[in-house]
Order: structure tokens, then sequence, then C-alpha cells
């Protein structure tokens, strides 16, 4: 199985990604959340100009973002820029859209999205707003079409596995696979435990802590009760207190980054941080394992905390041994 990383596009990105590639490291997915991290594209781009093996790409891409034109002539410049090693995975938009106050794209909108993607970079005339549309670029201004990059789609249930079929690509999920793909890209998090450290350290609970605050914020985006997770009474009561017209700002705020304020006084009563990855390098590779037999080809890794160097050299220690 393959191990990337994934994190936000920031001003530290770049020299993250040329760390992950001495370090051994698949892959760079770089989120896609105009909201809350710097453009997708051009992060990507610098990664490009500053590595020459490891593979990179948006993760996931949210379609109605960006015009699909615009999609399509992003993925063929950075396809110049890094032949061979880009791979675009699109989602329906959880911060991408939800911290602007936007709903998820429904499925109709995303498949159509992807589609229209898809097809632009076969050289296909596509009808997007009602006009036709196609790739017009010369010699020297994009690759020759057909423009082959491999696609992944964010598959969490039945039908969006089905769209993956469909269209014959790869899958992102988040911590349990899905058997039957040839890529199966599963998002996880968690941190090594440093010789005789505990898991419920200081250290260990807050490296990985940003992801278990997302528990709140997409349960609360789906309208649902938070009272099965712990703290989940104090968060929807801190987030509460936040004007409707302005809470979707609040809940988002700090995404994958940091905890905001709702999120600390929500995960104060946790005793234990239950990180998918936190172990040590023996646990680590037997859940990978478990992983790989359950139909993972690979993990997209999340670094997170105060020293994300750090957790990246520690967990490096994992590469060759899965």
């Amino acid at each position: 199985m393959d191990i990337s990383c994934a994190f936000p596009a920031n001003s530290a990105a770049v020299e993250q990604a040329v760390l992950a590639e001495e370090l051994g490291y698949e892959r760079v997915w770089i989120y896609d959340s105009p909201a809350l991290y710097h453009d997708v594209w051009v992060t990507l781009a610098r990664i490009a100009e500053r590595t020459e093996r490891i593979g990179l790409g948006p993760g996931v891409l949210v379609p109605h973002l960006r015009h699909p034109m615009t999609q399509a002539a992003a993925i063929a410049t950075l396809d110049e820029l890094a032949p061979g090693r880009l791979a675009v995975a699109f989602g329906a938009g959880f911060t991408g859209r939800l911290a602007m106050g936007q709903p998820m794209l429904s499925r109709r909108e995303f498949e159509r999205g992807v589609r229209q993607v898809m097809a632009l970079l076969r050289g296909e005339v596509v009808e997007v707003d009602g006009a036709a549309t196609q790739m017009l670029h010369s010699d020297g201004f994009a690759p020759e079409r057909p423009i082959d990059v491999p696609v992944l789609v964010n598959a969490q249930g039945p039908r969006g596995q089905a769209f993956a079929h469909e269209i014959e690509s790869g899958v992102t999920v988040s911590f349990r696979p899905v058997p039957g793909f040839d890529w199966c890209a599963v998002l996880s998090t968690g941190t090594v435990l440093d010789p005789g450290e505990s898991p419920q350290s200081q250290r260990a609970f807050g490296a990985p802590a940003p992801a278990l605050a997302v528990r709140y914020h997409g349960t609360a985006a789906r309208g649902q009760s938070l009272d099965a997770f712990p703290g989940g009474e104090d968060w929807a009561s801190s987030i509460g207190g936040v004007a409707e017209d302005v809470r979707h700002l609040e809940i988002h705020r700090g995404h994958l980054v940091e905890l905001n304020e709702h999120d600390r006084k929500a995960l104060a009563a946790e005793s234990e941080s239950p990180a998918q990855l936190t172990g040590t390098v023996d646990e680590i590779r037997e859940r990978l394992e478990a992983l790989e037999v359950g139909g993972a080809t690979e993990l997209m890794w999340q670094p997170m905390g105060p020293d994300i160097e750090r957790e990246m050299r520690a967990f490096a220690e994992v590469l060759g041994q899965v």
C-alpha cells in the first residue's frame, strides 16, 4: 500500500512537500477549500517546480468552485509541469462549500461536474451552462488531447461507488476502505508515539485534535444530534450562541488546522485520542495492513499539530514496513 501525505495549502506546504519527497512518501494531496487555505492550483504548481519524483494532486477538488474549463485548464497546466505525476480527486464540497454558507453539491450536480471536466480533458465538445465548450489550446499552450490524468471520486456510499465504477475511476474514502477498486485511497490521521509515550499524553492527543473536531463540524452540518460524541452537548451549546447567519463561519474556522473555541470546549471531555492511526510504529503497521486487506491501495495520511515535520519524520518509519 502506498503511503501519501494530505495537508492544507499554506505558506509551509511547499517545504512540507519537499520533505515528503525526501522521506519517501508516494504523493502529496492538497485540500481545496478557498475560505480556509491558499489556492490549491497555485500551491500544486509551486510544489511541482520544487520536486522531481513525488506524485501530487488536489484532494479533493470541488467541481463548482470553478468553471469546468478553468478546472480542465489547471489540470492540463499541472500535467505539463509534472508529467505523469498528477492525479485528481473530486469531492462534493465539505468545507469547500459549507464554509461559504452553501450546501454540498447534490449527487447529480457533482457527477455532472466531474463528467464535464473529464470530457474536456479528452478533447470533446461539452455543453456547460447551455453553451458548447472545448479545449481550444494550440501547441505549447496545453498538452495534446486527450489528457490522461488519473481521476478519483469521493465515494463513501453505494451511489458514489457505483458512479466510480461507471466512469472507471478510483475512490477516496475516510477511515474504511471499500473493496473492488484498483485505486482506493483512505483518508486518516494519527500520530506515532514516542518510546514509552501514552496515547493519553497531551502531545499525542493534541496532534490529531483538529481532525477529531471534524466530527462535530460534519454532524452539525447534516443537522444531526451530537449527543453521541463526548462533549457534543457542550459543542452544540457553544455554537448555538452564534448568530445563525454567520454560524457556518464559526463551525468551520480552523478546520483541520487548529481547534476553534467551540472545539476546545467539546474536546475537553475526551480522555484519550480516538484517532485511527495513533500508536507505536508496530501498532500503526498492523492497522495499515488491515486497511490493505480491506481494499485500501493508498493511505492519505494527514499530519497535524504544532510540529508537522516531527509528525512526517516519525510516520516515515512506517513507510518501509507496509
